[in-house]
């Protein structure tokens, strides 16, 4: 049978999902160029329980809102139509029934890398200037709905693309294909055009395989298909058996779709796990623990070097990797817990805000006493600050303290905790460093800014700052509390500010307090 053949009998099938009346209505709204709000609340107002998941999800961490969304009708006019739509167009496929089926195909799993590949699709391409990212979200959700229709509709046939995809092979296409005469994107595109979908929103379904195939001229489709190509990937490093060479894959092909850069691929990779888990609470979906990447790959190269080694080197590295594993585990599970307050980021700067410094200050201080271990901490000012707001205005002013805050995160290691403290002032926590590595590091930053080309519609601004640091080390010295900690910093800054600016100057006890002088 030929895939328009069984296209057919997939349509006619009574085993096909179908999307709540809602649902169906709304798509047949929002294709209405005179639609308004007011029409859109009246339609949800007949389900009371999706709308009461839209204002939940509206108000909650997947999208940051700072005003509470109280209704429908405001729900419309902050998110606009198409996400609104797209939003509930979520919420109905990911509600589809599927009690009856007998197929052996993981539904759990489904929904859950589903979801995945609409929250990655949609970090993709948020790091895309002048992309469209309103409908992205819907469309990498359904973008294998293609599979859930296989396994609905002909579930014994199904069956056995999965047999063989168990058996550890990457052919899940081919088969498909043999089997049905097309793979699952031409189907998933097919049925969610009989749904009356629009064409932006269900041809990056057809293409997300191969975005190079799209032939048109419409930039949207092209970026969505490109994002959605690039999520499928990004998934199977959080979800496949191997994760480096999705990893490398996607880097790789970001780069060459996107034109994406290295620090854009690295917040996405560092990301993508808390925002997965994020939106798996809002839309109420039970996710298993997912891991953050840099630990998913880590693991996979200690399974990798366990390959080499015969059974008793084997046996002692476990232990010792056992070992291992459980002290970074407790480390990672206090480091996550901060993680999950990225709502508290600065919406200027895209850094940590002061009340999430204040935060991880605390718990690096009871982590530091608890190990007897040593960190510094820097407080950064920019100098002249004022004269940039006075001179040139506060647009100017935003400008220059985001590409400050640029030029520092690009110039830190992972695990350095880098915030913006107030105004034109920064702070920087940095674990386990001496006062001499502190001092090394901010003097790499200070020179880092100096030489930096802060540049903006071809106007160029010079820019300096200033640096204090202070040290904690528990063995040898009083325990300081965080205030008091602050307060040495920025002595120090002081300090540095009183040597003419654009220095960096550390804080000591006042018998042996010293000043280094930058270079």
């Amino acid at each position: 049978m030929n895939k328009q053949d069984l296209l057919t009998d997939m349509l006619a099938s009574d085993r096909l999902p179908t999307l709540p009346p809602v649902a169906s209505q709304l798509v047949a709204l929002i294709a209405n160029e005179d639609t308004t709000f007011t029409d859109i609340a009246n339609l949800m107002s007949k389900d009371i329980a999706l709308s009461a998941k839209i204002l939940k999800i509206s108000n909650s961490a997947f999208y940051g809102f700072p005003q509470q969304i109280g209704s429908i009708n405001q729900a419309a006019s902050i998110l606009g139509t198409n996400a609104l739509g797209s939003l509930v167009l979520s919420f109905s496929f990911l509600s589809i029934g599927t009690e009856d089926n007998k197929s052996q195909f993981n539904f759990e799993k489904f929904w859950q890398r589903s979801l995945a590949a609409g929250v990655a699709a949609k970090l993709i391409l948020e790091q895309v200037q002048g992309a469209n990212t309103e409908e992205i979200f819907i469309s990498g959700l359904l973008q294998n709905m293609g599979e859930l229709l296989f396994s609905s509709t002909f579930p014994e046939e199904y069956d056995k693309v999965l047999a063989e995809l168990d058996e550890g092979l990457d052919n899940g296409r081919e088969l498909e294909t043999a089997i049905f005469g097309a793979d699952h994107s031409f189907f998933g595109y097919e049925v969610a055009k009989s749904w009356g979908f629009p064409p932006a929103l269900i041809l990056p379904i057809l293409y997300h395989h191969d975005p190079s195939a799209y032939k048109g001229d419409d930039k949207k489709i092209r970026y969505t298909s490109k994002a959605m190509y690039l999520s499928d990937i990004l998934v199977n490093i959080l979800y496949s058996d191997k994760p480096e060479e999705y990893n490398r894959r996607f880097k790789s092909e970001a780069k060459k779709l996107l034109s994406l850069k290295s620090q854009h691929i690295e917040a996405i990779l560092n990301k993508v796990h808390f925002e997965v888990g994020e939106a798996g609470a809002s839309f109420g979906m039970n996710f298993d623990e997912i891991k953050p990447i840099y630990e998913i790959l880590q693991e996979a190269n200690i399974r990798l070097s366990h390959l080499n080694l015969d059974y008793e080197q084997m046996n002692k590295q476990l232990i010792e990797t056992k070992i291992s594993l459980e002290k970074l585990t407790k480390e990672l599970q206090e480091k996550n817990k901060w993680l999950a307050g990225l709502a508290h980021i600065d919406g200027l700067t895209n850094l940590f805000n002061n009340r999430y410094f204040q935060t991880a200050l605390d718990k690096e201080l009871s982590r530091a006493t608890r190990n007897s271990s040593y960190f510094s901490l820097v407080i950064i000012d920019i100098d002249h600050f004022k004269r940039f707001n006075d001179d040139h205005g506060h647009l100017v002013g935003d400008f220059v303290l985001k590409e400050f805050a640029s030029v520092l995160a690009k110039n830190l290691r992972e695990y350095d905790i880098l915030a913006r403290y107030g105004g034109e002032e920064f702070v920087i926590i940095f674990p386990g460093t001496s006062e001499e590595d502190a001092f090394i590091v901010a003097d790499k930053l200070r020179r880092a800014i100096e030489t930096a080309a802060f540049k903006e519609a071809g106007v160029g601004y010079s820019v300096t700052a200033s640096f204090g640091i202070s040290f904690f080390d528990p063995p040898s010295e009083d325990l300081p509390n965080k205030k008091a900690l602050i307060k040495m910093a920025d002595e120090a800054l002081y300090d540095a500010k009183g040597q003419g600016r654009n220095k960096v100057a550390v804080f000591q006890q006042k018998k042996k307090k010293k000043w280094f002088q930058a270079k």
